[in-house]
């Protein structure tokens, strides 16, 4: 009985190995190569105690890069000239060996099981709009990339990706190209949003690619390569239509809304900074620092500018709000001296 206990101890430790199969030589395999002293005590006792190992050939045991032992003998052979030793040993090699054929992805079934469901994930998340709800499995979508990427799938998952979403920025450049000017500032905002939106998702969901691929043999990161992506196929080919219809907007005020805006331009900004030196006016409204700092000697037209700005919103229905406080006679006059040198007026 202790010697089909420790038998079976054995067994399951041949057979216990990683999920991404890099460490199931700890079992069998590892013994194999240590020789018999490192053989488990079931083994020893088949062969008896004796003070010398037996005589029996010695294995030159290397794995191949697809994990088939390369110099291993078959098992009867190790049993004609190992004994019960050998024989354990080839049974351990066998049963590790077995198991690791089994779990291997071939290019055949990564194309045509793995892919095709991050296919249909990534196409929902691109295609969602905010606050959508999104019946896919993220668990199983993330465990499909971990399977790939331990199979040494990564380069070709990478490369899916890259033309998956190239595609579909192709497709939503179209449609703005297609656009009416009046529907066109929307429309890029919507994409902008959606797009960025989408990447929250998809750069968890491709972590481990993009830990053990992208950022160890390509040096860079997956969000930087994505977001790369919209600004070359997307942004790059309408910033020239589209900075004139947001000139025109901001002169106007309301046309837009002050959200959309907002998020066009800071969008922008993170894409390629640079783009500021095309408005620095209107980058300054939304982004800090752009402009130079304020000197004394321009305090006069930053006046001017705020009487402008409140001149304009009253000419859109805007009022100055519950003027029931105030002293009778009493009216906020906006000059030089009165709007910057004081704070009267501002309580």
């Amino acid at each position: 009985m202790e010697e089909e206990s420790m038998e079976e101890e054995g067994g399951c430790e041949a057979m216990m190995d990683d999920q991404n199969h890099n460490n199931w030589g700890a079992g069998g395999y590892g013994r194999h190569l240590l020789g018999p002293a490192a053989a488990p005590l079931g083994d020893r006792l088949l062969r008896g105690v004796s003070a010398e190992p037996p005589a029996g050939p010695e294995f030159s045991a290397v794995p191949e890069a697809n994990g088939v032992l390369r110099g291993c003998e078959s098992g009867a052979a190790a049993a004609a000239k190992g004994g019960a030793g050998a024989i354990a040993a080839a049974i351990n090699i066998n049963a590790s060996t077995s198991k690791f054929l089994m779990n291997v992805i071939t290019i055949e079934d990564y194309k045509s099981t793995y892919w095709p469901k991050l296919d249909s994930a990534i196409d929902q998340l691109l295609t969602q709009s905010p606050g959508d709800y999104i019946p896919i499995s993220y668990e199983q979508i993330y465990s499909c990339v971990y399977k790939c990427v331990c199979q040494q799938h990564s380069e070709q998952m990478y490369s899916d990706l890259i033309k998956k979403i190239t595609n579909h920025l192709e497709r939503v450049s179209k449609e703005l190209q297609a656009s009416p000017p009046d529907l066109y500032i929307e429309r890029f905002n919507i994409a902008l949003g959606q797009y960025m939106g989408a990447l929250q998702s998809i750069v968890p969901l491709f972590i481990y690619m993009n830990k053990f691929y992208i950022e160890t043999k390509l040096n860079r990161d997956l969000k930087d390569d994505l977001i790369k992506l919209f600004t070359e196929h997307v942004a790059e080919k309408h910033i020239y239509n589209l900075m004139p219809l947001l000139l025109e907007a901001q002169s106007t005020p309301f046309q837009i809304t002050p959200s959309t805006m907002a998020n066009i331009v800071k969008g922008l900004y993170t894409l390629r900074p640079e783009w500021v030196q095309m408005a620095p006016a209107l980058f300054s409204k939304f982004i800090p620092n752009i402009l130079p700092p304020a000197v004394e000697s321009e305090l006069q037209e930053y006046a001017a500018q705020d009487q402008k700005l409140q001149r304009e919103l009253m000419q859109n229905g805007f009022t100055r709000g519950d003027q029931s406080r105030k002293r009778a006679g009493e009216e906020l006059t906006y000059n030089g001296s009165s709007a910057c040198a004081s704070s009267r007026g501002y309580r």
